[in-house]
């Protein structure tokens, strides 16, 4: 008897896996982690330990990752091997799932990214020769950034980058759609900026942002992803980064065109 298919959902948090239970076809079996799970590739088939029943293996026959984790490169590796549908794009993934490699990928596919960079190297000093950022980890989220002129003195690889007075924006696509977003500091740090702030908003998309983050993501093969660029005072974007698992939580907007493109990959024909 031919076994029904499954969906493995990676990195989605309850309120967001219940509330796409309902938009999938009746006989679509699912199992939901929201961290990185138990899993194997054996002979080209993908299986995943169940999330309720320990030591019990099944089938994956469609994946959604959706998160960024310290140790999921072995996951992201085994899904490009895979080659089996998975959202976003298990290539596209690995291209990215390290800062400072999918920075320079990134960089050739923006037309944002005249900003010099520097590589900063244990056990040397950089010198700066202005007010500059240090962003160091080579993890998608990276470890810390500090912000200074003049010496830095690295304990691991960081990348660094002028820094720009002005506004930091995101431009989040997913699917067909795209909304640009303006990032807010805390006081204090206001050159931190975060879409986790309360004044954190949409507003009116820059068109040239939006075509720009698109072909970024269409780079890598990605139907959704987050651009950030800081806009300098004189109007230049600079493109700072592209997140593979832009924030689906944050505004209701972008939450329901997730869940809609989700729902669409994991009925959409083998």
């Amino acid at each position: 008897m031919t076994r029904p298919a499954r969906l493995l959902l990676v990195g989605l948090d309850d309120p967001e896996v219940e509330a796409l239970k309902p938009r999938l076809p009746a006989d679509l079996g699912v199992v939901a982690w929201p961290v990185v799970p138990p899993f194997r590739l054996v002979d080209g088939e993908l299986e995943v330990e169940s999330a309720s029943v320990v030591g019990r293996w099944l089938t994956v026959d469609r994946v959604v990752f959706h998160g960024v984790f310290e140790r999921d490169l072995e996951l992201i590796t085994a899904l490009a091997l895979w080659r089996g549908p998975c959202l976003p794009d298990a290539l596209g993934l690995l291209d990215l799932r390290e800062r400072i490699p999918a920075l320079a990928r990134t960089l050739r596919a923006t037309r944002f990214g005249a900003l010099p960079r520097g590589l900063a190297l244990p056990p040397g000093t950089y010198v700066s020769g202005g007010p500059a950022v240090a962003k160091w980890g080579v993890w998608h989220c990276g470890e810390d950034k500090a912000r200074f002129t003049g010496a830095f003195t690295p304990a691991e690889p960081s990348v660094v980058e002028p820094f720009v007075e002005g506004e930091s924006v995101r431009v989040c696509v997913i699917g067909d759609e795209a909304w640009q977003i303006r990032l807010v500091g805390r006081p204090g740090s206001e050159w931190l900026r975060s879409i986790h702030h309360d004044d954190a908003r949409i507003e009116a998309a820059d068109p040239a942002l939006v075509a720009d983050a698109r072909a970024v993501c269409a780079a890598f093969r990605m139907r959704l992803g987050a651009v950030d660029y800081q806009v300098g005072r004189d109007g230049t974007p600079h493109l700072l980064e592209l997140n593979h698992a832009p924030n689906v939580t944050r505004f209701a907007e972008t939450r329901e065109a997730f869940l809609a493109l989700a729902a669409a990959f994991a009925a959409a024909p083998s």
